[in-house]
């Protein structure tokens, strides 16, 4: 008898669960997801005391995932999404990095790429990201990034409609310059909607889903 398969997301922000949750119940029928949050990890990649904490702190969630029958974990922050390769052999489970379809798409979109995102920490992981799928496509796009300001700070403080006027501000001056503009976080894609530009808007919550569907319809059946 086929066990309900199992999956995990790995979250460092409480806002993306809920909108990251009705795409996994549309997009994947009866998966049985679990969500795991540490919500200092953002804070803490910019303090020298305890940054080197965070590697360390994304394996235990993992490890616990794993432990508890996940057959696949996504991490839906761009910011940690670098340790994948090095969790997933650690754990001995696939790690997803939520923007690696749209990564994907970025690079088939056009030549000049603006990533924007609304924390620092942020840009650097996701440009590499776009960088390191573009030498795989045997391609050289024009990559920038840009950090809008105010905009976390908006949404930290529950004013949701302030952040999404700040970045979709962000998003009509890149698209002036841009073939296509990459929402870095996943927390961002409420900014596109209704953000009428010339150019595509990438964001990685469906994209990403869809890529996990695709990577559980890879994985052997357990029996």
């Amino acid at each position: 008898m086929n066990e309900t398969p199992r999956i995990a997301l790995l979250h460092t922000g409480a806002v993306v669960i809920g909108p990251v949750m009705e795409l996994v119940k549309r997009e994947l029928p009866g998966v049985t997801a679990i969500n795991y949050l540490d919500d200092r990890i953002v804070a803490d990649l910019g303090d020298p005391d305890v940054s080197d904490s965070v590697p360390r702190r994304v394996a235990g969630l993992a490890r616990a995932a794993a432990d508890a029958g996940a057959e696949a974990i996504m991490l839906t922050c761009s910011s940690i999404s670098e340790l994948a390769a090095t969790i997933s052999a650690e754990v001995g489970i696939p790690i997803l990095r939520i923007d690696e379809a749209m990564a994907d798409q970025a690079v088939a979109t056009g030549s000049r790429i603006t990533v924007l995102a609304t924390l620092p920490t942020t840009c650097g992981p996701t440009t590499r990201l776009i960088a390191e799928r573009a030498r795989a496509a045997g391609l050289a796009p024009t990559i920038r990034s840009v950090v809008v300001e105010g905009a976390f700070a908006a949404v930290a403080s529950g004013d949701r409609p302030g952040h999404d006027r700040i970045v979709a501000a962000a998003i009509r001056a890149a698209a002036e310059d841009s073939d296509v503009v990459v929402l870095a976080q996943a927390s961002m894609a409420s900014a596109a909607e209704g953000c009428d530009v010339a150019v595509p808007v990438l964001t990685s919550l469906e994209s990403g889903v869809k890529r996990l569907h695709q990577l559980l319809a890879s994985l052997p059946a357990k029996r």
